[in-house]
């Protein structure tokens, strides 16, 4: 895997002032403001569930800290035999495989995964739906994709019901009660593990990090005395920000229909789903949350991204969230509670 590459943001939307050095973190999504001094520091790196993972340590970060990184990075990839749906020994996997079946003992970690997915599906009224993965045999965002037929679509979307997933706490199963149901977690497991590597490290006593998944970051403290800044790239142009968010303890968390499309007919196919109706989103580019934790922020970014806009902008009101939504004109709307975190030109 190569190494994150240092990029200069210049003028983009009038942020130019923002600073010129950045560390693009992926592909695309979000940066970490780079004065020069990461490379001083130690950023230790691994790829698990389909994404990079980074642990960014600035100078003069205690040795334990180090070793509890790589220890962060094994949780994940232990998270990930729990809670992937692509490996066939994993628990997730074995609830979907046996859906319609017997109820499936699983451990604490999956329960309770699959338990706060369900609280936001309840909170965005099927807006977020663990079960979308019911949909995933329809679509590919490979090379050459094209998209199902609507027909295909409403054939599957009675197996889409996030009230039907059955979890006893107190048995610790999980059931699927209907054949051809599966669970999906990417909308929420990767910030829960954000949120258990950055529990390892606070527990060596590391004061001062920033932490890495796809398009989320975790940070705790400062960098060389100042706030982390984490800028969020623009949806349709990887070379400028839309702005950069300080923080000295949070997350920043990003979802778009950049990362994984295709474009037929005209219109983009991309990976955010709207588990309702079966289709892409189409009223939304890009979303980003400042949240307490990294579960929070993950699954935040994917309600907000899939409601229509003015629900969207209720419940971020009634929650008081700070968010960043850029509609598909490529407006950016700003709540005041990112205004106050957020240094940019945004409504």
């Amino acid at each position: 895997m190569p190494l994150a590459t240092r990029r200069a943001v210049l003028g983009a939307l009038g942020v130019g002032a923002l600073g010129l050095g950045w560390r693009a973190l992926h592909r695309r999504g979000l940066l970490v403001e780079d004065d020069g001094t990461l490379d001083r520091g130690v950023t230790v790196q691994r790829l698990a569930m389909a994404t990079v993972w980074k642990v960014l340590l600035p100078p003069g970060a205690p040795r334990r800290a180090v070793g509890a990184a790589e220890r962060a990075l094994d949780e994940v990839a232990r998270l990930e035999d729990l809670l992937s749906e692509f490996r066939a020994h994993t628990e997730l996997a074995r609830v979907n495989a046996t859906s319609g079946g017997r109820p499936q003992r699983v451990s604490p970690e999956t329960l309770e995964v699959v338990s706060h997915a369900l609280r936001y599906a309840a909170l965005s009224q099927g807006a977020f739906d663990p079960t979308w993965a019911a949909l995933r045999p329809l679509w590919s965002f490979r090379e050459g994709a094209r998209a199902p037929s609507p027909e295909a679509v409403r054939e599957r979307l009675p197996l889409v019901d996030w009230r039907a997933v059955e979890l006893d706490p107190g048995a610790r199963t999980l059931r699927l009660p209907r054949a051809g149901m599966a669970l999906g977690l990417g909308g929420i497991a990767k910030g829960y593990a954000l949120d258990r590597m950055a529990s390892l490290l606070n527990d060596a006593g590391a004061r001062d990090y920033a932490l890495y998944s796809g398009g989320q970051v975790l940070v705790r403290g400062t960098h060389l005395g100042r706030p982390w800044r984490v800028g969020v790239q623009h949806p349709r142009d990887p070379g400028a920000l839309l702005g950069a968010v300080s923080l000295t303890r949070g997350t920043v968390s990003t979802g778009g229909d950049y990362e994984h499309y295709f474009e037929e007919g005209g219109r983009r196919y991309h990976h955010v789903l709207d588990p309702r109706t079966g289709w892409p989103v189409a009223h939304t580019a890009a979303v980003t949350v400042v949240a307490p934790t990294g579960l929070e922020g993950d699954a935040l970014d994917t309600v907000l991204f899939a409601l229509e806009p003015t629900e969207s902008a209720r419940l971020a009101s009634r929650l008081g969230l700070a968010v960043l939504r850029t509609d598909a004109a490529l407006r950016s709307e700003a709540t005041a509670a990112l205004r106050a975190l957020f240094e940019g030109n945004v409504a």
